[in-house]
């Protein structure tokens, strides 16, 4: 990865933005500033195709209900939620070479959508549901607690002006909800190559209740193996640009 945001991800860093307002009631990880601006690219005719024709199949729709993920799938099996997949083809390279596991994707770029779409098609992987809406609101309202085995979250935005860093989605409240839709031994990885990040997320995480870092060192891990490198990842690294992993086991 290079020192800029992910192109693969829906969020542009720009000056503080009015949010829409929440309700008092509502926790804190609600919170009036979202951690994306929504972009809304202009969609190829192959991702328009591509939601015509496999939305259907792979979509799933935001509701204020939770749902019945093993009806979802159709089976009991070990379930990984992404949140921002971008352009989803490592979410799709992931669910293919794991078939044994359920994989849901979150995203709130149509285009990137569309993309992770027509990926899953060519790749014949059919153990892969998407969501396109806020992943908040999704994890809150339609995700059982205790239900996942792994939370993803690779590359978030960084929000690298010192003023926005409100805005980074990595936070006590936000981490704590994660907490509860992970199974007991589930586990919640980070990726991001910005250092500045890493070591806020790192920070976060320690302090988390109910969590153990799983890195020996009580710092970073190496990228596991079933993370895979995406191109632009890989050039970052070969011009010298790092990449730091955290993986945070649920204990409580």
């Amino acid at each position: 990865m290079s020192q800029q945001a992910n192109p693969d991800q829906s969020v542009l860093a720009q000056p503080d933005l009015p949010d829409a307002a929440t309700s008092a009631e509502e926790p804190k990880y609600l919170r009036r500033i979202r951690s994306f601006v929504l972009r809304e690219g202009r969609l190829t005719k192959g991702q328009q195709r591509s939601l015509e024709l496999f939305w259907p199949t792979m979509g799933l729709e935001y509701q204020a209900e939770l749902y019945d993920l093993e009806q979802v799938f159709g089976r009991k099996a070990p379930l990984v939620l992404e949140i921002g997949f971008g352009m989803g083809k490592s979410l799709v390279s992931m669910a293919k070479a794991a078939p044994q596991m359920d994989f849901i994707g979150i995203e709130v770029h149509k285009p990137g959508v569309g993309a992770c779409l027509g990926e899953a098609e060519t790749e014949a992987v059919q153990n892969l549901r998407l969501f396109e809406h806020d992943a908040v609101e999704v994890l809150r309202d339609c995700i059982p607690d205790a239900s996942l085995d792994t939370i993803q979250l690779f590359f978030p935005d960084p929000w690298h002006k010192k003023r926005h860093h409100k805005r980074r989605i990595v936070q006590p409240d936000f981490v704590q909800m994660l907490r509860q839709k992970l199974k007991i031994g589930g586990v919640f990885h980070l990726a991001t190559d910005w250092e500045n990040y890493a070591e806020h997320m790192l920070e976060v995480m320690m302090a988390a209740d109910g969590y153990r870092n799983q890195a020996e060192d009580q710092q970073y891990v190496p990228r596991p193996d079933h993370r895979p490198l995406t191109k632009f990842e890989n050039r970052g690294v070969k011009l010298g640009h790092g990449v730091w992993d955290l993986m945070f086991e649920r204990q409580s």
